[in-house]
């Protein structure tokens, strides 16, 4: 593909079939693809409320692409490590932001990250454009959602050239029920474990803004977020969490050239979650696959090829080729 066409489109992959199956594309990457930890050099950038949050550069010349991991990752998650390789081996530098306390240090503040949190993500991206232009972006999950809200709010305010978002949670609520149902529910059980650990590390019992001690009963996305994430960060609570922070209702103010890739058997949300024609802006391109897990499009008849880098650095050369976009 070599020209940038808006609209809603079937994605171009097929699934190997040794890796059939939502399930089996989502752990397949995480758990059997074996990839060396990228060289990357650490920034700290301060933050404007007194926290902070750590990017990871992969040096190189060529365009600068900012990738954003999802719910729990870093800049070691399978998805974020394989895009660095395969960008810098197309001739692309990366940075990667961690969101706060994602990057194996406690922040500072009682506060952490969420999927509608835009101003970290704002900072960033000036930080970085005041020593480099920046290129692109593509987020992942929780990190693609974060991208295309931040995208839509301000249109042609944000200094970026084109985006790529993948797998997005675009409906908080309806991931949030789809988690606590069937076999999405392993997923679920993993998350929470991970997001419990870490609020007992970043809080201490005497001085918490909420109840460590009933922590252990919110097990679920839902109950997790109106106890934990909504008083935090402000909401009234997970209703009004999940309703302002949605990236769906931010996508027709997206101006910027945007790729947004999808499986319909994604196991962390419903086929109703994806995007219609009415809700997206004329600079945005949906490609759903039928099949492909979360974050995963394992391809490939007999070793594995992992599409959507490929896909990626595809959408990144057809929009450099055409500068008028």
């Amino acid at each position: 593909m070599n020209s940038f066409k808006p609209g809603i489109f079937p994605a171009d992959f097929t699934p190997a079939r040794w890796c059939a199956g939502p399930h089996r594309q989502t752990i397949w990457p995480v758990t059997l693809r074996r990839q060396t930890v990228p060289t990357y050099r650490r920034e700290r950038v301060e933050l404007s409320d007194g926290d902070f949050v750590d990017i990871d550069w992969h040096d190189a010349e060529g365009p600068l692409v900012l990738l954003l991991h999802g719910l729990e990752g870093c800049s070691r998650s399978h998805y974020i490590m394989g895009a660095v390789h395969a960008l810098g081996a197309a001739g692309y530098a990366t940075v990667v932001m961690q969101f706060r306390t994602c990057s194996g240090v406690p922040n500072r503040l009682a506060r952490s990250y969420h999927a509608g949190d835009t101003g970290d993500l704002n900072e960033v991206v000036e930080h970085i454009n005041k020593s480099r232009e920046l290129f692109a972006a593509a987020g992942f999950s929780l990190g693609g959602n974060v991208l295309l809200k931040w995208l839509g709010e301000t249109a042609d305010r944000r200094p970026l050239t084109t985006a790529v978002a993948v797998s997005v949670p675009y409906r908080l609520d309806l991931a949030a029920d789809r988690m606590s149902r069937g076999s999405s529910r392993i997923y679920q059980k993993r998350l929470i474990s991970l997001m419990h650990a870490k609020t007992r590390l970043r809080l201490d019992a005497g001085t918490s803004p909420i109840d460590l001690e009933q922590l252990h009963q919110w097990r679920t996305f839902r109950s997790f977020d109106h106890n934990v994430t909504a008083p935090l960060h402000g909401f009234a609570g997970v209703d009004d969490y999940y309703a302002r922070s949605s990236s769906l209702q931010f996508l027709r103010g997206i101006s910027r050239p945007t790729l947004l890739i999808h499986a319909r058997d994604d196991p962390f949300m419903t086929p109703d979650v994806i995007p219609r024609a009415q809700d997206l802006s004329s600079s945005i391109r949906l490609e759903v696959a039928e099949r492909g897990g979360h974050v995963g499009f394992v391809g490939g008849p007999w070793s594995p090829r992992y599409w959507l880098e490929k896909r990626l650095i595809a959408h990144l050369r057809a929009v450099s080729q055409n500068p008028d976009l």
